[in-house]
This record gives structure tokens, C-alpha cells and sequence, in this order.
């Protein structure tokens, strides 16, 4: 840097009289003096160029919207974040004109979440929406899953994401049996979430004010009748983790309020239901892991993802996973706010130090050096219920291959072994390894993926731990981690840092 130039008042000199001996050093000495505080004060601009936010502490839960094509969900959205002030009523405006220029009278809501015009003209999601809100007990990010077949790994980096499922049901006669008949995504996605981490679900029974249903009692009897029994198949607690709601997400029903138009139904409307939902734990003392979903360039490298346990800081030194590149945390983010720290639970924007967005891949995770860095392996045995094959590849058996969804990894495995079958009663393992297996058995395997990945077993970090398989875009498996170094003998490749 130049050094600042210092007026001095003094008495003029003569350019041919030398000056006193002491007087450079005097200048020389007030100039060094003068830039280092130059210096230090935009050191000081630089650390608080974008002036950090004062974190809210209300707890943050990440909602996850799902179900069968057109059951709603992002109208339902749509409904939420405009009764909540996200968008003014001169944007609704604008949409209800675009909705009926295509004949689409009452996708205007959705359109708050649809934003591409593929989504509009269709009436499909096709990407992940995404959006904030907030009630006067938590802080809200709602994530609308796409509900087409098609698109079910769209659903499923969305729901990998979630705390809490939002599934949406449609009541209206016709709709509510497709969507749960053979072949419907209700099932897979009920499947999916519980598979993923969603431990909580809400079953919102929408379109109550259609025709053909008419705010019935018996319709809502019915449509929660029939999905109890698989939502209890699916691993759900139904008395404890399961909530049914009636609601009409296109007329405002028992959403933010409850109506008299549902005389019948006690219980709460949606939001209260939401807030008051038990706190999570979200393991704020354990190592970090944070799976990177998404990467851009920003006046440096940025990355996202859901902080799955542990605490992030500016100044953390830690390891981009699997490649173990040491990175430096310039900044973090929480929704559109800089903050000072993020923790479990949270939705992270976080600016990287060291690292070109270019060497960092979905799936990579950020976590600590060294010892407390994450595994990373081609090679780990899982306990894996086997949902339904495919029916012209009926056996399951070594050699089968499939693609691994893990947190927000989808890579390709193939099974090297069956370990053992076990007994969905007792959960015992069986002593001798079954050569195959068919749809509906519970096993022990062994399984291999084409790259490293970054995994966890599933009683230390849940997150990491927990995966799904599917072929031929249908889920024929959902399973646990169990162990990193199954068959170190033969090549095991489990590689915790040192």
C-alpha cells in the first residue's frame, strides 16, 4: 500500500538548506504510523462489510411438501406464504391475471412456487420450491416437492432436507383413490419421508370445499381410515408422530385459522399444529456435518446445504469431504441474513475459503479435520427391507445394482453380498446368508458404490446414516448403515481421517 501522504505545518525551508538529521525520521515515523491504522480500518470494513444479523432464536423447521400430483401442495404454499405477508396482495394480482390467460383460474396460489414457465403451463413442479415464513413461535422454510413420478429424486432432495412432512391428501372422489392406489406417489412419498428422516408428518386432507365432498365428515373418516394402517407399515407412530387435517388450501380453510365451515373437527388448524409441535433435538455438541447440495461463484466460492448436527462459525478450518481439501469459513448465512453462527437443523449459505466451486460435487460434506473429519467408503453393510421389486427382476441377490440415495448423494452400488435375513418380528439375524431374497424380506447385505462416498452409520449420525434404493425410477428399498468396514479382509475401503 502507498503510504498516506501527511500535511505537517511548519516553516517553509529552503530547497538548497539541509534539513535537521531528525526530521525524516519524525516524517517516516508518523507516516508508518498513519498506515498502519489505514490499514487496520479496512481490515475492520472488511470484517464487517455485510454487518452480521442478530440470529433469532425461535426454533427453525424445515417443511417438506408432499404427495401425489395435483393433490394441492403448492397451492397450498402459495395460500400459506400469502396469509403470511411474504407476498402483497398487487403480486397476487398479477398471478390471477396469469393464471387465467391460461385457463388455469385457480393455480394462481401455486404459482408463488411454481416459477418456471415449464411448472406454469403444466400445473407440474418439477424442481424443489422454496420459501420462508414465520409464525409468532417459529421461523419456517417450506421446500414444495415435486409430486410427478418423474421426478421423485427432486423429491427426495427435498425431503432429505426436512424436519417435519407435509403430506397433501386430496379428498375430492377419484383423486384421493389414485393418488393411493398401486402406481400413486402417495405411497412412495410417505415411503420416501419416512425413509429420509421425517420423523413428524402432517396429513393435510385437502380440497374439503369440493363438490363432491362438501366439508364431509365421512370423507375425512375415510380418507384417514385407509391411510393409517400404511402409514404405520411405512415405520410411523401413528398416535404419536402422525397428525390428520382437514383443510381447502385454495379457500383459506383451517390453515391460519380455524372455520366454522368444519363444525365437526377439534383439533387445531394448521399452523397452531405446527407450532406446537415438541422441539427436535438437533445435536448441537457433535462434529459437524453439513452435505453440500448445492454450489455457485459469489465473490468467491458459496455453497448450500442443511447443517445435519454440530455448529458452523467464521474462521472454522475444516475438510471438504471426500477430498479432504482444508477450507476456511469466510461467512454464513441464515436465510437472506449473515449471522455469527448456524447450528443443526439450520438452512446454511456459506462462503468458502481455499476451495474452487468447481472441485465441490453434491454430496460432499463439510465437517471437521482430522479425526473428527466424515468417512468416506465404497464399501459398508446395511440392514435393508426390501419394498418391491421390479416385476421382471423379482430376485434380489448378489450382483443386483441399483442407485444409492444418501443424504444428498444419488450414486450408483451394486450388492456384493447377502449377509443374512432378518426376522421382522424379533429382528434377529438368521446364522446362515440367503442366496436371494423377494419383495417384502428384511436383510443384511453388503454394498459397494462406483465412487466414494460420504456416510455415516446410522446409530452415529441418522442423517448420514439412513439411504434408499430404487431402479428403473421406482424405489425397491429403504435401509440403515451399519458398519463402515464389513469385509476389511477382502478390501473393505473405509478411510476415516487420521
Amino acid at each position: 500500500m502507498a503510504p498516506a501522504k501527511v500535511e505537517v505545518e511548519s516553516e517553509p525551508t529552503p530547497m538548497e538548506e539541509e534539513p535537521p538529521a531528525a526530521a525524516p525520521a519524525a516524517a517516516a515515523g508518523s507516516s508508518s504510523q498513519v498506515v498502519e491504522e489505514v490499514e487496520e480500518a479496512m481490515e475492520s470494513v472488511k470484517l464487517t462489510k455485510g454487518k452480521l444479523t442478530e440470529r433469532d432464536e425461535r426454533e427453525h423447521l424445515n417443511l417438506v411438501f408432499i404427495g401425489h400430483v395435483d393433490a394441492g401442495k403448492s397451492t397450498f404454499c402459495g395460500q400459506i406464504l400469502y396469509r403470511t405477508g411474504q407476498v402483497d396482495s398487487r403480486t397476487i394480482e398479477k398471478y390471477e391475471k396469469e393464471a387465467k390467460e391460461k385457463n388455469r383460474e385457480s393455480w394462481f396460489l401455486a404459482f408463488i412456487m411454481d416459477t418456471n414457465e415449464e411448472e406454469r403451463a403444466k400445473g407440474k413442479t418439477v424442481e424443489v420450491g422454496r420459501a420462508h415464513f414465520e409464525s409468532k413461535a417459529k421461523r419456517y422454510t417450506i421446500l414444495d416437492a415435486p409430486g410427478h413420478k418423474n421426478y421423485v429424486p427432486n423429491m427426495i432432495a427435498g425431503a432429505c432436507q426436512a424436519d417435519v412432512g407435509i403430506l397433501v391428501i386430496s379428498a375430492r372422489k377419484g383423486e384421493f383413490e389414485t393418488g393411493f392406489e398401486k402406481g400413486g406417489q402417495t405411497r412412495e412419498h410417505a415411503l420416501l419421508a419416512k425413509t429420509l428422516g421425517v420423523r413428524i408428518l402432517l396429513v393435510v386432507i385437502n380440497k374439503m370445499d369440493d363438490p363432491t365432498v362438501e366439508f364431509s365428515e365421512e370423507r375425512f373418516e375415510e380418507c384417514k381410515e385407509k391411510l393409517t394402517p400404511f402409514l404405520k407399515g411405512c415405520g410411523y407412530n401413528c398416535k404419536k408422530d402422525v397428525l390428520f387435517l382437514p383443510i381447502s388450501a385454495l379457500t383459506n380453510i383451517n390453515v391460519l385459522e380455524k372455520s366454522p365451515k368444519l363444525p365437526w373437527y377439534k383439533g387445531e388448524c394448521f399452523i397452531d399444529a405446527l407450532d406446537n409441535l415438541p422441539g427436535l433435538d438437533r445435536n448441537t455438541e457433535a462434529a459437524l456435518r453439513l452435505p453440500i447440495l448445492s454450489k455457485y461463484k459469489d465473490m468467491g466460492t458459496v455453497v448450500e446445504g442443511k447443517v445435519e448436527q454440530g455448529r458452523i462459525t467464521p474462521g472454522d478450518k475444516l475438510w471438504m469431504m471426500p477430498n479432504r481439501v482444508p477450507v476456511e469459513v469466510l461467512n454464513v448465512w441464515l436465510d437472506q441474513d449473515e449471522v455469527s453462527y448456524l447450528i443443526g437443523g439450520e438452512n446454511a449459505r456459506v462462503k468458502l475459503k481455499d476451495i474452487s466451486d468447481e472441485d465441490i460435487q453434491p454430496g460432499y460434506v463439510l465437517s471437521p479435520r482430522a479425526a473428527l473429519a466424515c468417512p468416506t467408503v465404497r464399501r459398508f453393510e446395511a440392514q435393508l427391507a426390501i419394498v418391491e421389486l421390479l416385476e421382471h427382476k423379482s430376485i434380489f441377490s448378489a450382483g443386483y445394482t441399483a442407485i444409492l440415495h444418501v443424504h444428498a448423494i444419488a450414486e450408483e452400488c451394486s450388492i456384493v453380498q447377502l449377509t443374512a435375513q432378518v426376522d421382522k418380528k424379533t429382528g434377529k439375524r438368521s446364522k446362515k446368508a440367503p442366496m436371494f431374497v423377494k419383495s417384502g424380506a428384511v436383510i443384511t447385505c453388503i454394498i459397494e458404490t462406483e465412487q466414494v462416498v460420504c456416510i455415516e452409520p446410522f446409530d452415529v449420525c441418522p442423517q448420514l446414516g439412513r439411504f434408499t434404493l430404487r431402479d428403473e425410477g421406482k424405489t425397491i428399498g429403504i435401509g440403515k448403515i451399519l458398519d463402515l468396514a464389513p469385509d476389511a479382509a477382502c478390501g473393505g475401503v473405509y478411510t476415516q481421517a487420521e
